[in-house]
């Protein structure tokens, strides 16, 4: 059989990019090599970022142009909006559609429907970035998201295939397969964490007060709380220059801490996504807060996939997908929406005081983590839907040319 010769274009070098195509590239060449050939390029179009924007204030168009890469493709793959704008990623994906190519669109950020207190919501409107996702989902070949609920906002928009990849780990990584550090007092103080990146500014705001209430039901000497994330500190003539990442993070540590006296939490460094699991090793239950918008909705749950690694369970707002993984005493807890912040405040007392239960609940979480979210095991998927995928496309050419 003729290996598939697959263009992967991540959009950046992010978080995103790296589960959502980065990995999965690098995962499809290490696993599969007799049935693909991969080739990553994050600028199939050549465009020079410095002349583009140059030429774009003036007026002038660029000249068409034909890349290599893209010649060489049966299969060219992006994903979100790449770094260079919308207009960018619409040309990428529409040059490959005339080119012949079979086109898979790639989206875990639910575009048409962002919430106003998202730091990006005002990019994402002035740049119409919305419309040119409608756009995209409109001519290409595959449009894959990460769950269900993100699928139905976005299928009246969707011209050909509507598939839903799961985000999943590669469990190989030394970061995947460490001890659990030991618990401060011989495991009875329990460590709670937070994991979040820089666009979680409303979702804090669902937690003030939990942890100071907690601390007044378990005692604050038997809970250690963590915020991990945090990126580091920029400098300039060898002194501290915050920037505005920073100032996120102080408003994280505000609304997360707010209203404890004892300073029984600690605010760890962001981690690069092969090192990430590293965090999960210091944190015995893991919290998930969230707004309840349908941006959140539509969020995955590699969370889940992240926590249930080190056997830790996960408490979190019923939002998003964690539905399907997490159940109420058996793999984590679910908070409704609409609930007090004292339900969070009984959940997290229960877990904290007991253990053997918090342990139980682990252990189960990672059986449903190892069998769904290993990319070891999952990602030979994506070879056998772009085989059925041309298959259909070939097929039907085959029948245009027969009714001429």
């Amino acid at each position: 059989m003729k290996k598939l010769k697959i263009l992967a274009c991540p959009a950046n070098e992010g978080g995103c990019a790296y589960y959502r195509i980065i990995l999965p590239a690098q995962k499809l060449m290490e696993l599969y090599p007799d049935q693909v050939e991969v080739r990553m390029d994050m600028n199939p179009l050549g465009w020079d970022k410095d002349e583009m924007q140059r030429q774009n204030k003036a007026g002038i168009t660029f000249p068409d142009w034909t890349p290599k890469n893209l010649e060489w493709a049966d299969v060219v793959w992006t994903q979100n909006i790449h770094n260079f704008g919308g207009p960018y990623t619409a040309l990428l994906m529409r040059t490959a559609a005339e080119m012949g190519k079979l086109t898979h669109y790639d989206n875990d950020d639910l575009l048409t429907d962002l919430y106003e207190g998202h730091r990006l919501f005002d990019a994402y409107k002035q740049n119409g970035l919305e419309n040119i996702a409608k756009h995209i989902y409109g001519f290409v070949d595959i449009v894959s998201v990460t769950q269900r609920k993100f699928a139905e906002r976005i299928a009246p928009y969707v011209g050909r295939a509507l598939v839903i990849i799961k985000n999943a780990i590669d469990y190989n990584l030394p970061c995947w397969n460490e001890p659990k550090l030991p618990a401060p007092r011989k495991g009875k103080t329990c460590r709670v964490g937070w994991v979040g990146g820089i666009h979680h500014e409303e979702d804090v705001k669902e937690f003030p007060g939990v942890a100071m209430a907690v601390n007044s039901r378990v005692g604050p000497e038997n809970v250690h709380w963590g915020w991990y994330g945090r990126p580091p500190m920029p400098m300039k003539d060898g002194k501290p220059d915050p920037d505005w990442q920073q100032d996120v993070w102080k408003n994280y540590e505000k609304f997360l801490s707010n209203g404890i006296r004892h300073k029984n939490y600690s605010v760890y460094q962001a981690l690069p996504a092969e090192h990430y699991g590293k965090m999960y090793t210091n944190i015995d239950v893991a919290i998930a807060p969230l707004q309840f918008n349908n941006f959140n909705d539509s969020k995955s749950e590699i969370k889940v996939a992240e926590c249930g690694r080190y056997g830790v369970p996960l408490i979190a707002t019923n939002c998003g997908c964690y539905d399907e993984t997490i159940i109420n005493g058996e793999t984590g807890y679910l908070i409704d929406p609409d609930n007090p912040r004292s339900e969070w405040v009984s959940r997290l007392s229960k877990v904290i005081k007991d253990r053997k239960h918090r342990e139980e609940m682990g252990r189960n979480l990672r059986e449903v983590t190892d069998k769904y979210f290993n990319i070891n095991k999952n990602v030979k998927g994506r070879i056998d839907l772009y085989r059925e995928i041309l298959e259909a496309k070939e097929k039907m050419t085959s029948q245009k040319e027969d009714s001429k």
